[in-house]
């Protein structure tokens, strides 16, 4: 077989992390087995029941919830968050609204802030050194 018509296959982690759910609560079959990029585009476009609902309801894997949560993985971890959640518990979370959640919210929209003023900052030094320069 040449190098283009080889199939390509992921391991399961892989295949959940491009899929947003979480490996352990995901069927044995997709645990234990080899992901073809074809099977990976074929759950993305007709998911099977069991995908939909580990999207909807979860567990989801600690990037999905940090991004519900509105939160940095580390976060998650600063607030001892470990464990995969569902749906339901990340919405009990954001009614809530706990004080470290509040914290690492505040925290994550700080560095967003940061990020962004930096990017203007370097975009601003750019369109000053391609300027071009006037006679005197």
């Amino acid at each position: 077989m040449s190098p283009e018509n080889k199939q390509q296959n992921m391991k399961p982690l892989t295949a959940a992390n491009k899929l947003g759910i979480y490996l352990p609560a995901a069927p044995d079959e997709f645990q234990t087995g080899s992901v073809s990029r074809a099977e990976l585009d074929a759950l993305r476009s007709d998911p099977p029941a069991w995908l939909v609902e580990l999207q909807t309801d979860g567990p989801f894997p600690k990037d999905v919830i940090a991004r519900k949560l509105g939160v940095s993985i580390a976060g998650l971890a600063r607030a001892g968050v470990t464990d995969a959640l569902t749906t339901e518990q990340i919405e009990a979370l954001l009614a809530d609204m706990p004080e470290w959640l509040t914290k690492e919210r505040r925290t994550q929209e700080e560095v967003r802030a940061e990020a962004e003023r930096i990017k203007a900052k370097d975009e601003a030094r750019r369109a000053a050194t391609n300027r071009p320069q006037k006679l005197r």
